[in-house]
């Protein structure tokens, strides 16, 4: 076997390189497992910061566009009237504030969002406008890089004051310190009382304008309903149950007698992490059979680039054999060259996967992202396992070809 290992190693070295070509493939292929691997454990570094932020505890309650049919198999999964274009105007505060009665509920905020147009002199953005009832800051552990969140009072009095993302107020006010400055907020003059520190994660609230509730239905909208509401829940483990009230209690406000024609969903933040990581392992697995893919090119070009390799070695398996080798010692020399080849390829595809994922991390960590820069060590694990079995199942037939050829033939090559 050391003799085969030597031999191999030569016969590589002395055409670098076809050698580099060969490992291409998988070079390619590993690297792209390696990557996708790094960058989801990353990605759910992420989301396990979102989740913080919120807390594990919260619900989620949203409007959504009842079934048209009585027909259950094709209406249980209902869309979302904030992708259906479709407005739901029955999910009101009434509903929260009787949900806040529930024995297990202990806070809860509305939530309405809008597009307007911010100016401040000659600086004008287009942004997004995320309303909630004070509430709301009871829940969010976002830090402000100055200033102050909007109180109890004002949203109840809809007051015009307004807290921005650090995009916002870069964009608007450049270097001038925005506290207690006015800007326009579509018909409305908005005080700015607070400035959140720079986030750069999933939610962009960098780029987003908050205002209270109160304000932005009665005010900008002209509206009394809302499409979210967040719960805070005093036992996580009684969720389920607390679900199951929550949905009699909104069924009744809204006089809906059948289940299946409910204008509202609520989910627990269990359920949101499970739909989230069926989505994201459906994501990982198409780019893993892609990366695949390109590993079976790889090893199909070995196969190919072995059989031309016994081609043009040919006498010297003759001499070989008739100078006493057996058959298995040629195919050892060949299946080690080919195994060598996707081993070598593997360990640079790991080295070039994980120098990606530390670059997907620089650039998110420069973004202000929570993004954890890892390699976990299965995916190293099952890359030289792959490696090295592509290099066995795609060398053997080649080295079988060269072991059973005939010395007498081989040397007539010659």
């Amino acid at each position: 076997m050391i003799t085969a290992l030597k031999q191999s190693i030569k016969a590589l070295k002395s055409n670098p390189g076809r050698t580099a070509l060969t490992m291409l493939g998988i070079i390619i292929g590993i690297g792209t497992v390696i990557l996708v691997l790094s960058a989801g454990a990353g990605f759910r570094s992420l989301i396990d910061n979102e989740v913080d932020t919120l807390g594990t505890n919260t619900i989620f309650i949203q409007t959504k566009v009842p079934p048209t049919t009585k027909n259950r198999a094709s209406n249980s999964q209902s869309i979302s009237s904030a992708f259906s274009g479709v407005t739901i105007t029955s999910f009101k505060q009434r509903d929260l504030d009787d949900i806040e009665k529930l024995p297990n509920v202990v806070d809860s905020y509305g939530i309405v969002t809008g597009q307007a147009l911010a100016i401040y002199r000659s600086n004008k953005k287009s942004t997004i406008y995320y309303a909630s009832s004070a509430s709301r800051f009871n829940f969010d552990k976002t830090e402000l890089a100055k200033g102050r969140v909007y109180s109890e009072a004002e949203d109840s009095s809809g007051a015009t004051v307004a807290i921005l993302g650090s995009k916002v107020a870069e964009d608007l006010f450049g270097q001038d310190d925005p506290l207690g400055k006015l800007f326009r907020l579509g018909n409305l003059n908005f005080q700015v009382i607070g400035v959140y520190e720079s986030q750069g994660a999933l939610s962009d609230t960098d780029g987003i304008v908050f205002i209270p509730i109160t304000t932005a239905q009665k005010k900008l909208l002209g509206i009394d309903y809302m499409s979210i509401g967040i719960i805070q829940l005093a036992d996580i483990t009684k969720a389920d149950s607390t679900v199951e009230q929550i949905k009699i209690l909104v069924r009744d406000n809204h006089n809906i007698t059948d289940p299946y024609k409910d204008d509202f969903s609520v989910q627990t933040m269990d359920e949101a992490m499970a739909t989230f990581n069926t989505i994201f392992s459906g994501i990982t697995y198409l780019l893993i059979a892609i990366a695949t893919i390109s590993l079976i090119v790889g090893g199909v070009g070995i196969m190919n680039i072995m059989y031309v390799v016994v081609t043009e070695r040919t006498a010297e398996i003759g001499l070989k054999k008739a100078l006493g080798a057996r058959e298995g010692d040629i195919m050892n020399e060949f299946l080690m060259e080919a195994v060598l080849v996707t081993v070598f390829g593997g360990i640079i595809g790991i080295a070039f996967g994980a120098f990606l994922g530390w670059v997907v991390s620089l650039i998110a960590t420069n973004a202000n992202m929570t993004w954890t820069f890892s390699v976990p060590i299965y995916a190293v694990l099952l890359a030289f396992g792959v490696s090295a079995s592509i290099g066995i199942f795609f060398g053997v037939f080649p080295a079988r070809s060269a072991s059973r050829m005939d010395p007498i033939e081989a040397l007539r090559s010659e």
